[in-house]
């Protein structure tokens, strides 16, 4: 099943999402349906969040779609180490057609859960370790948006306005 992308101004997308703690059929089905709607959108990362449903869930596949053994899931991840810095555009599935440099660590670590609830850790660089830090920043409430001055922030936020004061959002 395909869920339509929530957009910037849900409330889902500014709230901490909930710790998943049952490793059943239904979590392997969310999954499934969050990897058909990642990919229906063009995306490489979505968490939980984005698609109305506020559980600390993440897939990302940074080659989309080429390379079935870089499909992961992220379940209660939480970033345990970063190192250097790196800027480059980043944009958001949450956010359509708005793109910003954003700076992150260049490499990051994440501790999390797989589909069977074992705990692992994966070490990444480049755009791997930008999307790890991305959808956790999802499920913690932020958006990449965060990362930005505030000028250009309240400048996407004006736009963003008038677009739902055309229906266009």
């Amino acid at each position: 099943m395909i869920y339509p992308i929530v957009k910037f101004g849900n409330p889902v997308l500014d709230k901490l999402a909930e710790q998943v703690t049952v490793f059943d059929e239904e979590l392997k089905k969310l999954i499934d349906d969050m990897f058909e709607s990642m990919y229906a959108a063009r995306g490489v990362g979505l968490a939980a969040p984005q698609i109305g449903i506020s559980r600390r869930i993440a897939v990302i596949d940074v080659t989309f779609k080429e390379d079935p053994d870089a499909k992961l899931v992220l379940i209660n991840p939480e970033i345990i180490h970063k190192e250097g810095r790196h800027s480059q555009s980043e944009g958001c599935l949450s956010i359509p057609d708005f793109r910003e440099n954003v700076s992150r660590a260049k490499v990051a670590t994440v501790r999390a859960q797989d589909l069977t609830g074992q705990v692992f850790e994966k070490t990444a660089d480049d755009l791997l370790a930008r999307a790890f830090q991305h959808e956790t920043d999802h499920l913690n409430g932020k958006l990449y948006i965060s990362h930005i001055s505030a000028l250009k922030r309240d400048l996407i936020k004006r736009k963003i306005r008038k677009l739902v004061k055309a229906g266009e959002w």
